[in-house]
């Protein structure tokens, strides 16, 4: 269920070590100070378990990336487009926590981060995974 939150193998072990959590916000700490603790290696693990942005892949991405779905042909189009450009330049695929998003947004942000240099970038993707995996958990709490 963890890796289902987040897809990097020593964030999952790392949690699973640190349980039991006597509360919500325990959690959410260990989740967010674990994440912090690793490295690039393991957030590029983690980017690497997500679809691209407009991918249906019938994952609990397709209910975060819901804005896409009613963007019209040539913003979807636009998506893919700078989905291989920002991949080309940094290495990975494009990561943002897409919850609540349209698809102009999601388009509009990327297109500003394909400005970044790669270490500035790794960092905010790495932010935005801290955000999806936090959501995703909550989600968990949820079900």
């Amino acid at each position: 269920m963890l890796r289902e939150c987040n897809g990097s193998s020593r964030w999952v072990s790392t949690m699973i070590e640190r349980r039991p959590f006597g509360s919500r916000e325990a959690l959410f700490n260990a989740a967010d100070e674990t994440w912090k603790s690793l490295d690039a290696s393991d957030w590029l693990e983690a980017f690497a378990h997500h679809p691209r942005i407009g991918e249906q892949t019938n994952s609990i991405a397709d209910r975060e990336q819901s804005g896409v779905k009613s963007a019209d042909d040539d913003v979807r189009a636009q998506l893919a487009q700078v989905n291989r450009d920002y991949e080309q330049r940094f290495g990975y695929i494009y990561i943002v926590c897409a919850t609540g998003k349209s698809a102009e947004e999601m388009l509009a942000i990327v297109r500003n981060r394909l400005n970044n240099d790669p270490a500035t970038e790794l960092a905010v993707a790495a932010e935005e995974q801290r955000k999806i995996t936090r959501l995703r958990l909550a989600k968990l709490l949820e079900d």
